[in-house]
């Protein structure tokens, strides 16, 4: 136990408050309230960076949560578990910076034990855990990269299979409908629940299942069998994994869930990863910040220097708008939807870290952020989630400190 408590911080789910209470207030939609940073800091808790992994132990009280708080500043394959002491029995949920549910796992870590691995682009994570039957609990949470020592042994003992065999041995993966590489393929859950491909090289993939009736959870599995990555409600309900590593050559499986209807068509896709298509339909999204080299359309409103109003159109892409800030204070940002729309905004710094979000202000469907800034360049996404063509209106305000 010595060496373990050499890296794990203490934290019960208690509301006692602490320092930095109010950055954290903006994390994950709010959801990082009352959370810790795994590694201590934030500077500390950057999974991609990391020399080993990051953990806590957490005393959770009935009916609440643990948050753990972490980050990646390039786009990394992380390990999420959460391990119970004695009959304890962890959930584990992972939010965006935006506050929606990116994945859950219950037992997927083997004995009771959560565990999820999956590639995580760069931003700010929570990642919550909860007893299963809400009672009193205390265990331990470790986030680590793929290539740090695991928490949890998965199913099998050494590797979350999942279930699935090997592809050559005429189980149910060995007999999947195979794909291929571009060209998707269509069917229910209960038609087909799963997809096989083959790589004759190493390559990087990117897998996706779309159906909003059915709500598609992907597994991929690797040709022995063995558990590499899953997804649950990428892009609203469907499902997305992304390999941006060379898979070695082989047949993959792909095993198909569906947790909302079962007889609903899935459209299932491999494509090769392209990385620089991946980040334009990411700045296209809001979810990250593009260049400002004039390779992605960018509006430029200058210095912020009291205020600023903007029409804007936002629709299947959102527009960005950078501004630059001459000295420390606060800014405020409004969009309304002049006609029919559903707006929200995100702001990002110039190293490109989202430092403030907002959907649904008060009782409409409008957006307003608040954020201390100090001086440098930052760049607003604002997007419509009806995902339809619809006028916005800006509204920029700039405060600084009395003298």
């Amino acid at each position: 136990m010595s060496v373990r408590l050499t890296k794990v911080s203490v934290a019960a789910m208690v509301a006692l408050g602490f320092a930095g209470q109010s950055y954290a207030q903006e994390l994950c939609g709010g959801i990082g309230i009352g959370g810790q940073w795994i590694g201590g800091d934030e500077a500390a808790s950057d999974i991609a960076t990391a020399p080993d992994y990051l953990e806590q132990m957490a005393l959770v009280l009935g009916g609440n949560q643990h948050i753990s708080l972490f980050s990646v500043s390039e786009p990394t394959l992380v390990r999420l578990e959460a391990q119970g002491r004695g009959a304890g029995d962890p959930m584990i949920d992972l939010y965006n910076a935006n506050g929606a549910v990116i994945m859950s796992d219950d037992d997927s870590g083997g004995n009771g034990a959560s565990r999820m691995e999956q590639e995580l682009a760069p931003g700010t994570y929570c990642l919550a855990m909860r007893s299963f039957d809400n009672s009193p609990m205390t265990g331990f949470v470790r986030v680590g990269a793929f290539y740090h020592e695991a928490l949890t042994t998965g199913f099998g003992g050494g590797s979350n299979t999942g279930g699935a065999t090997n592809l050559a041995g005429g189980s149910s993966c060995g007999s999947a409908r195979m794909l291929s590489i571009g060209m998707p393929g269509v069917a229910s859950k209960e038609e087909n629940a799963f997809w096989g491909f083959t790589l004759n090289e190493p390559a990087g993939v990117v897998i996706t299942a779309e159906s909003e009736s059915a709500d598609p959870y992907i597994t991929l599995y690797d040709p022995y069998g063995d558990y590499i990555a899953e997804n649950d409600d990428w892009d609203g309900l469907n499902s997305r994994i992304e390999m941006n590593w060379a898979l070695d050559p082989g047949d993959y499986c792909i095993e198909v869930d569906a947790l909302s209807d079962s007889f609903a068509p899935i459209t299932v896709t491999v494509e090769e990863y392209d990385e620089e298509a991946i980040m334009r339909a990411m700045y296209d999204r809001g979810e990250a910040a593009p260049p400002l080299d004039g390779t992605y359309p960018v509006s430029n409103a200058g210095t912020l220097e009291t205020r600023l109003r903007k029409d804007l159109s936002a629709g299947e892409t959102t527009s960005w708008v950078a501004f630059d800030v001459d000295q420390a204070g606060l800014v405020l940002i409004e969009v309304i939807a002049i006609a029919d729309g559903d707006p929200f905004i995100a702001l990002f710094d110039e190293l490109g870290r989202e430092i403030a979000y907002n959907d649904d202000y008060g009782q409409g469907l409008d957006s307003l952020l608040t954020a201390r800034v100090s001086p440098g360049t930052y760049l607003l996404s604002v997007g419509n989630l009806n995902g339809v063509p619809a006028k916005m209106r800006m509204l920029m305000e700039r405060y600084v400190p009395a003298q």
